[in-house]
């Protein structure tokens, strides 16, 4: 069993965070980070040996087509409902100016 922290390992914790704590929360986060590291030890304790290793618990399936190369559409129909155009691109304003 994973031994509970101390208040002044929270209260380090809290520090290294950057965050402010009232003695309130303080007692309630040693409480629950005690159980989640409770948690990871009975995880360490599992024998995991003959489990294969996987992304998700479940088979997943794509529902989107397979991505094959085909012809792009032509410039002029690209572009065809752009506000404004230059040549081959579409004309925007400056975004940044120097």
């Amino acid at each position: 069993m994973a031994k509970r922290l101390t208040t002044e390992e929270v209260r380090h914790i809290a520090m290294l965070a950057r965050l402010g704590m009232t003695e309130a929360e303080v007692e309630r986060m040693r409480d629950q980070l005690s159980n989640i590291l409770e948690q990871f030890d009975a995880l360490s304790r599992l024998d995991v040996a003959n489990v294969e290793p996987t992304g998700h618990s479940v088979d997943v399936n794509t529902v989107l087509r397979d991505d094959v190369p085909r012809e792009s559409l032509p410039i002029a129909d690209a572009l065809a409902n752009a506000p404004r155009t230059e040549g081959d691109f579409v004309r925007v304003r400056a975004v940044l100016e120097e």
